[in-house]
């Protein structure tokens, strides 16, 4: 697979992550902010944040979408940041994810 074929397959995975507390994926909620993978080495280095800096299900989520990032053919090693620059808005949210939470 090349580069953009590993980059959908991440963006695919990350759309099976949810936050457990709203029925959204995290991918179309807006909390991924980078994705960075570089083929030579097989490294990812990822900025994503929270709908709240006090979610107490932080470590469950990043640790989800770690192991699912790395279930990825051809990612080696998976850095998750965790930032909150910029802070999180609703309008962060895909189309989709806003229908689907009633705010459409």
């Amino acid at each position: 697979m090349d580069k953009q074929q590993i980059e959908e397959r991440i963006v695919e995975v990350l759309k099976t992550v949810y936050d457990p507390e709203i029925p959204a994926n995290i991918y179309d909620l807006g909390l991924i902010y980078r994705v960075d993978y570089n083929p030579d080495d097989g490294s990812l280095d990822m900025d994503m944040t929270l709908t709240a800096p006090g979610c107490p299900l932080a470590d469950f989520i990043m640790e989800d979408v770690r192991q699912k990032v790395l279930s990825v053919n051809g990612v080696k090693t998976a850095q998750v940041n965790l930032v909150f620059e910029p802070e999180w808005t609703q309008d962060m949210m895909s189309d989709e994810a806003k229908m689907d939470l009633g705010f459409m």
